[in-house]
């Protein structure tokens, strides 16, 4: 689990201090371009790194702890006037303390998006097939023929060539050889469940929607920020070629 504390202090303090800074100015000149190089220097410094961290400043306040700015600028306040009322082995044991609030509270996070994802795919794969023009496999998978080709059957041990777009049920894109203008190639056998049985229906020139439940994808683990936990995935795969024919 990330130490949710270095990043989100570090947040809240540098966009207060980069706040107090600009009230500080405001009285010597109403323009940043009337600063010196110097304090420009220090104005752009500060705000790119509050802009930065403005993300996980958010994400704080959205598992239900945030800080109190004022005391926040009170501590920066007795630091630089070297009066800090807590000693260091005080302020250690304060940090650690809400370190494991934040990651406690981080994980019941994570539980409930995660558990919500299970539903949401439940209930989206029961309706889903229903509708006219899906096909569900012995899997889980389920699948629509978008344009159906003539070309050779592709198989789980084919390196192939294909355009693709994913996305989650949201609508979010996640990866898109389309967007990027190339396609890409790769082994069947490397890749995820849900593709490799997916593309192996395909004929070389067909276009399919593939519907990947998480079982056939990235499980409970997700794939970085852009796959959470459980998710489904929906990818519009068009097959080109396959390697060697």
């Amino acid at each position: 689990m990330k130490k949710f504390f270095k990043v989100t202090v570090l947040a809240s303090a540098v966009s207060l201090l980069a706040a107090c800074g600009q009230e500080a100015q405001a009285d010597k000149a109403t323009d940043i371009k009337a600063y010196s190089e110097d304090q420009q220097a220090a104005y752009a410094i500060g705000s790119i790194v509050a802009r930065n961290l403005v993300a996980p400043l958010k994400r704080q306040e959205e598992l239900g702890a945030p800080l109190d700015k004022e005391i926040i600028v009170q501590g920066i306040t007795d630091a630089l006037n070297e009066t800090t009322q807590l000693s260091d082995e005080e302020l250690q044991a304060v940090l650690k303390a809400y370190d494991e609030k934040m990651n406690t509270l981080s994980t019941e996070a994570a539980r409930v998006e995660s558990e919500k994802a299970q539903a949401d795919s439940v209930n989206f794969f029961a309706e889903n097939g229903k509708k006219e023009g899906i096909t569900t496999t012995d899997s889980g998978l389920q699948y629509e023929v978008v344009t159906a080709g003539t070309g050779d059957l592709a198989k789980p041990s084919d390196t192939v060539t294909v355009h693709y777009t994913g996305s989650l049920l949201n609508g979010k894109v996640f990866d898109s050889s389309v967007e990027r203008g190339e396609p890409a190639t790769f082994a069947l056998n490397r890749v995820i469940p849900g593709w490799t049985e997916g593309v192996a229906l395909m004929n070389v020139g067909s276009k399919y929607k593939l519907y990947i439940p998480s079982e056939l994808g990235y499980g409970a683990q997700g794939a970085g920020a852009d796959i959470p936990p459980n998710s489904t995935l929906v990818f519009e795969v068009e097959l080109l070629e396959i390697a060697g024919q």
